[in-house]
């Protein structure tokens, strides 16, 4: 008799362990249907490590006194330090760098366009450091902050907390006036048809654009 209840006993602990691991595939197969995938500690560690890494950076971040021109393409990629550190005290910086030339287009509007050669700065090697107090102070006594430049003092109004130099005009005030803002370059545009400026791209890049002062 005993050994029956034990029979049945055990038919039911296997029912219940086949029931499981079907309900568990049924699971990880829906996880794949949705196009889920579990990434490896290892491989996740490595792709946000601190290191060299390709980064788009705007023209003008770099060059910020350009105002007066327009820059195709209007960012380029560069290496870059970028990733984590395991210690909020800690900063990925780069220990080495290198200067690259990149040849643009240039475009001064109803003036002119030509090719033209840009220098920037490109990170080379990279590493973790601790940041001083005494670094912490310098850096924020230099950066913040920093006026906006003689070019932009009298188109731009500093935020002196984010340091960021904005556009004293809003497009508010140029449409009282049938205009549009670029906010870009801070000039007030002609409202033309089709919108404000018309741009035709061809082979040799022209470019058509009325401004307004």
């Amino acid at each position: 008799m005993n050994f029956v209840v034990y029979s049945i006993q055990l038919f039911f602990a296997a029912l219940l362990h086949l029931s499981a691991v079907k309900v568990r595939t049924v699971q990880f197969s829906g996880f794949e249907m949705m196009g889920g995938e579990m990434i490896p500690f290892m491989e996740v560690y490595k792709k946000s490590a601190c290191k060299t890494r390709e980064m788009l950076v705007d023209i003008i971040q770099e060059y910020p006194d350009e105002i007066e021109h327009t820059y195709i393409p209007s960012c380029v990629v560069l290496m870059r330090c970028a990733g984590c550190c395991n210690d909020e005290a800690l900063e990925c910086v780069p220990t080495e760098t290198r200067n690259v030339t990149m040849e643009v287009l240039r475009v001064k509007q109803r003036v002119s366009q030509h090719n033209f050669q840009l220098s920037f700065t490109e990170h080379t090697k990279c590493e973790c450091r601790y940041v001083s107090k005494a670094e912490i102070k310098c850096i924020f006594k230099k950066y913040h902050c920093e006026p906006c430049s003689e070019r932009r003092k009298r188109l731009y109004v500093q935020d002196p907390l984010t340091c960021k130099c904005s556009c004293k005009f809003t497009q508010l005030q140029c449409k009282s006036r049938q205009l549009e803002l670029n906010e870009r370059t801070c000039r007030f545009v002609y409202e033309l048809s089709p919108r404000a400026t018309c741009i035709f791209l061809s082979s040799h890049f022209p470019f058509y654009s009325v401004y307004a002062w």
